[in-house]
């Protein structure tokens, strides 16, 4: 799959822009703060509903505007599509497929497939568990669309969850009446339900994911590894020997049982999916706190080109994205990485300089400069 025509209105820094592209290498290149970054994260953002610099929508509207439009055209084999969404912050976003416009936001999910590389990986291995839980599902979403409505599932019944724990705990904190909190215990059963589906899709991802992010180590520092992938979860040695998505459900609703004291005195819900880690060792130790910058760089590189290998083994290959990259890398791994993706079907570089695009990586050259994009002979 490629994308053939990006346009934007409205988004980040740019009023309107148009962007025909080909299959193969596309690099866009400028000073910083030109709008390269603003092309490629929009393609990223028809791919996840997110985008990789920011977590709300508001910063993706050009100041000014009440909205934004990211329109693509797609070409699978034979197939083209014409995908769109309007984004509105404080109201919802708006979607169309062949500009249909009986569709939700979450039904363009796998259309459009992306893998990113940004300077913002590297919190993959050093940052917080939040940012390699996020990892997880939206690769999980990759593969498998209909899993963006689990998780707004389990997101819906979290958030109902944490207000009656919370109105709780403010009842016994300040001496009122002792609440009915009977409902809890259904709640517990829709959060294990959805949680336990989530559960499956993650630990099936991190069996299929880590051999492939061990030979993608092994490529960009051979000798270094080997590398280790363990789900930690919070319903403990139960979820551990779970084998099914009936004992995960159990698992997790035992353990919703047993956390229910600590979870009333502290108003939150202490166990579920949105409390797990992905620990990532490399060698015998975790890379989270041990690892040196190169081999955390390395680390998140794996990952990505993990994720790329799995879903394009699964069909529909996807469009690879790196965002100023190149410019963090030494210069072995940076020969190495331009080696690995430059054979996919359709590659999105940023770049300051073109010298920062490896010679290996022959295509398309963009000048992006003051809000205009303007292809370049070579």
């Amino acid at each position: 799959m490629h994308v053939s025509h990006l346009s934007l209105a409205d988004f980040r820094s740019y009023a309107r822009v148009e962007v025909a592209l080909d299959p193969g290498v596309t690099a866009f290149v400028g000073p910083n703060g030109q709008g390269k970054t603003n092309l490629v994260e929009a393609v990223g953002y028809l791919a996840t509903l997110g985008s990789h610099r920011v977590s709300s929508d508001a910063p993706l509207v050009r100041m000014g505007a009440d909205r934004a439009i990211i329109r693509a055209a797609l070409v699978q084999g034979e197939r083209q599509q014409l995908v769109e969404l309007e984004l509105n912050p404080g109201k919802a976003n708006r979607a169309r497929i062949n500009r249909s416009s009986q569709v939700r936001p979450r039904d363009v999910l796998g259309i459009v497939r992306t893998v990113l590389f940004a300077p913002e990986d590297l919190a993959l291995v050093k940052g917080d568990p939040g940012e390699r839980r996020r990892f997880l599902d939206e690769l999980i979403t990759a593969r498998v669309p209909r899993m963006a409505g689990v998780r707004a599932d389990y997101d819906r019944v979290l958030k109902q969850r944490n207000t009656l724990l919370k109105t709780a705990a403010l009842a016994r904190r300040h001496g009122g009446r002792q609440m009915d909190l009977s409902t809890l215990d259904v709640w517990d059963q829709h959060l294990a339900r959805a949680g336990a589906e989530l559960l499956a899709q993650r630990l099936d991802l991190i069996a299929t994911l880590r051999p492939l992010a061990d030979k993608a180590y092994e490529q960009l520092a051979p000798g270094g590894g080997p590398l280790g992938l363990e789900y930690r979860g919070s319903a403990g040695e139960a979820m551990a020997a779970a084998t099914n998505r009936e004992e995960l459900y159990g698992a997790l609703l035992a353990a919703l049982g047993e956390a229910r004291k600590s979870e009333i005195e502290r108003g939150v819900t202490l166990v579920g999916p949105h409390r797990d880690d992905l620990l990532l060792k490399l060698g015998q130790l975790p890379a989270k706190g041990y690892a040196s910058h190169g081999e955390s760089w390395s680390y998140a590189l794996a990952l990505r080109l993990a994720s790329y290998e799995l879903l394009r083994a699964e069909g529909n290959e996807p469009v690879l994205v790196l965002d100023d990259v190149f410019a963090e890398l030494d210069a072995r791994r940076r020969e190495r990485l331009a080696e690995l993706v430059a054979p996919g079907e359709q590659v999105l570089v940023t770049a300051a300089v073109d010298d920062d695009v490896p010679g290996v990586l022959v295509g398309a050259r963009y000048a992006v400069s003051g809000g205009t994009v303007e292809r370049v002979d070579r």
